[in-house]
């Protein structure tokens, strides 16, 4: 693994860094699916997405009808529109309430509005999730365009950024997706394509739906044209033995399919290592031993920490307690034992004057204002060794300390544009436990989201 700390990529993976591309941020769940939705209108040749949980009554923004509606009038007007659709096993049974796993139910819901979109469902290994979210307009053409991130379909994840207004109290998501162009894109469609043919209900008198559902696709040939500035490496979580077909992608590689891909594993470990300024951290759980090892070393040596969570954890860690799980939330506590170390969540403001504790869901790291990575992958052992999950890292200072300044307008309300970065998770600290105090005084004006959290009693005594 590499140390450089301003492209602390590795080469564990099936796919190589590629220079020449162009990363955007789409903050929170209204933007992002307009900005998608943008794109499947205007998509000439092909709409491909895999989508882990979709409600079917989810509603696009723009008065545009469900998720369904928007894709088939894609389909209609001839464009080729499939989706790959994650279906739980008995493991993850409770689960399937949030998903279109292919119920009865589901498939009675497009015969009757003759949907015309081609649809594969894919279970996981035993007990996991295919837990990938990616949009891939147009494979293989001049206008190749993908999206990537964590944000699910339903209703709680459609919200503006600032988190404000009347339906906050019914709970709202904060999560991200970023737009991806230039040569990458190559190797979301070579995911794609590979989860497509080997998915796992293909042959399954219910694993499929729509004229041509069964074809199976072509692997890309070519890599897209330079769009941008930015390197990045395509990077995945695959389950031991998950795939067959070891292809590599055009100009690629090829890896041991049969050993699986943990390379988010590797990559999280090896870009908090080589980090020398800063981290910023999103994410829905912080629970690998090992990562918080490697934060636990950053702060050493004087790396300056946020790391914004949930401020009310999904799970309390009593319910799950083991030896091990008590020594890796007792290590996280011990963080908070340095004064470079801020654990944080968020709460927006709603029409009732009281604030309102926001989930995040986001999943993304930014390294030094130089290096980042945004995607589906969870800092828990499911998405780091045995789901399927797949992040996009990129290395350019520019596109990363427009990240931070985008995500920090939101959480603070103040434009950091002219702090560097550790001027800036500084900020970022001193707000927080500015809101913090303002919050124990039932003070609902506060400067920006942000709220500092106590590390040593998250998730084990109410912070909000």
């Amino acid at each position: 693994m590499t140390t450089d700390p301003a492209s602390p990529f590795v080469a564990t993976g099936s796919y190589p860094t590629r220079d020449g591309n162009l990363v955007r941020p789409l903050i929170d769940g209204e933007p992002a699916f307009r900005r998608i939705c943008e794109a499947i209108e205007a998509a000439r040749h092909s709409v491909w997405a895999t989508i882990t949980f979709m409600w079917p009554e989810f509603r696009m923004p723009g008065e545009r009808g469900t998720a369904l509606a928007v894709l088939d009038r894609a389909a209609r007007r001839g464009v080729d529109v499939r989706v790959i659709f994650w279906r739980p096993d008995a493991e993850t049974e409770a689960l399937k309430r949030n998903a279109f796993w292919g119920a009865p139910e589901h498939f009675e819901l497009l015969r009757r509005n003759d949907h015309q979109v081609r649809i594969r469902w894919d279970r996981a290994h035993a007990g996991f999730c295919q837990h990938q979210k990616t949009w891939l307009i147009d494979a293989g053409k001049d206008t190749e365009t993908s999206f990537l991130g964590g944000i699910n379909l339903n209703p709680h994840s459609l919200v503006s950024p600032g988190h404000g207004g009347g339906h906050l109290g019914e709970g709202q998501n904060h999560d991200v997706y970023i737009e991806l162009v230039g040569p990458s894109v190559a190797d979301v469609h070579h995911n794609f394509v590979q989860r497509w043919n080997e998915s796992s209900e293909r042959h399954q008198d219910d694993g499929c739906w729509g004229a041509g559902s069964a074809t199976d696709l072509p692997f890309p040939h070519c890599v897209p044209a330079a769009r941008g500035t930015t390197r990045v490496q395509i990077q995945r979580t695959t389950h031991a033995g998950r795939y067959t077909d070891g292809r590599a992608p055009p100009e690629g590689r090829a890896f041991d399919i049969k050993s699986g891909e943990r390379t988010n594993f590797d990559q999280y470990c090896s870009a908090i290592c080589a980090a020398r300024r800063t981290i910023y951290m999103e994410n829905q759980y912080v629970e690998i031993a090992e990562i918080v090892a490697e934060l636990h070393g950053a702060l050493k040596r004087g790396v300056e920490v946020v790391l914004l969570v949930p401020a009310i954890p999904e799970f309390s860690p009593t319910v799950y307690e083991t030896v091990e799980r008590r020594a890796v939330f007792e290590a996280r506590a011990a963080l908070g034992k340095y004064d470079s170390f801020t654990l944080a969540g968020i709460a927006g403001l709603g029409s009732d004057g009281l604030r309102k504790a926001v989930y995040v869901h986001s999943k993304l790291m930014l390294i030094d204002d130089a290096w980042a990575t945004v995607g589906s992958c969870n800092l828990h052992r499911s998405s780091l060794f045995g789901n399927g999950e797949l992040n996009a890292a990129f290395s350019d200072p520019e596109t990363v300390r427009a990240f931070r300044v985008t995500f920090f307008q939101e959480h603070l309300a103040q434009d950091t544009s002219t702090l560097d970065d550790l001027a800036a998770l500084q900020l970022f600290r001193q707000i927080a436990r500015q809101n913090r105090q303002r919050h124990e005084n039932s003070d609902p004006v506060w400067q920006g989201l942000a709220i500092s959290l106590d590390a040593a009693t998250y998730g084990r005594a109410a912070q909000f």
